[in-house]
């Protein structure tokens, strides 16, 4: 599981039992615990996608190849589908800022033939993990510069009518996941709404009790999931 900075670690760490075991990595260090490796990958796409692949290359080496991959953390919340303190499960991890300015509008870099934008969870994992959290189901973005005003806010809501929340770490796990032919799951809690930037309306707190919350009741669904399930 990978988390961009140790507080969301540790959010996801308080819902198993066990003391952590370090195993230091490339630019990063794994906290194997309850059963579970738990990274905080570092933020921001690029660097989520170095670290994700450096933990995939060394349980591959090592002969314990990971089934999957969970990208987990706090967000912004595209309101009102998103409220503060709630859970949004990804049904599709786009990379929203990967592309080029044009006079029509902005391009996704596939419509200038090349790279892709989007990787989507497993059907029936998701539905498991709506399921048991209670969480809502939708496009969570990854962008370079998160969201200040709310003209860029509608702007992305146009681009992503389906889009529940926004964040910095999902694509580019998704993407080492994906190099690896590894399945990807996004979790992420709501801290504070997707627009002009308001640091007195975050509830950072609240967003990591939620997190916590929401792997307690995850943990079995993880376990019962069918790892060659891929698509459906």
């Amino acid at each position: 599981m990978a988390t961009a900075v140790s507080a969301e670690r540790e959010a996801v760490a308080a819902a198993s039992s066990g003391l952590a075991h370090e195993i230091r990595l490339p630019g990063a260090t794994l906290h194997r615990t309850g059963g579970r490796d738990l990274l905080a990958a570092g933020v921001g796409p690029a660097r989520a996608a170095a670290s994700v692949s450096a933990a995939l290359t060394a349980a591959a080496l090592d002969g314990t190849p990971y089934a999957l991959v969970v990208c987990a953390g706090i967000a912004g919340g595209f309101q009102p589908g998103a409220p503060v303190g709630s859970i949004v499960i990804a049904d599709d991890i786009v990379v929203a800022d990967l592309g080029a300015e044009a006079p029509e509008g902005f391009l996704p870099v596939t419509e200038l033939g090349f790279g892709t934008v989007s990787h989507r969870p497993p059907e029936s994992l998701v539905r498991a993990a709506a399921a048991a959290t209670g969480g809502r189901v939708g496009t969570v973005l990854t962008v370079s510069t998160v969201t200040g005003s709310a003209t860029r806010a509608a702007e992305l809501r146009a681009r992503h009518p389906r889009a529940l929340a926004e964040a910095m770490e999902g694509f580019g796990a998704a993407e080492a996941a994906g190099a690896h032919g590894v399945p990807v799951l996004e979790i992420r809690a709501v801290s504070n709404p997707v627009g002009p930037r308001d640091r007195a309306a975050w509830r950072i707190g609240e967003a990591l009790a939620a997190l916590t919350e929401a792997f307690g009741k995850l943990g079995p669904v993880l376990e019962s999931w069918n790892p060659y399930e891929r698509t459906h």
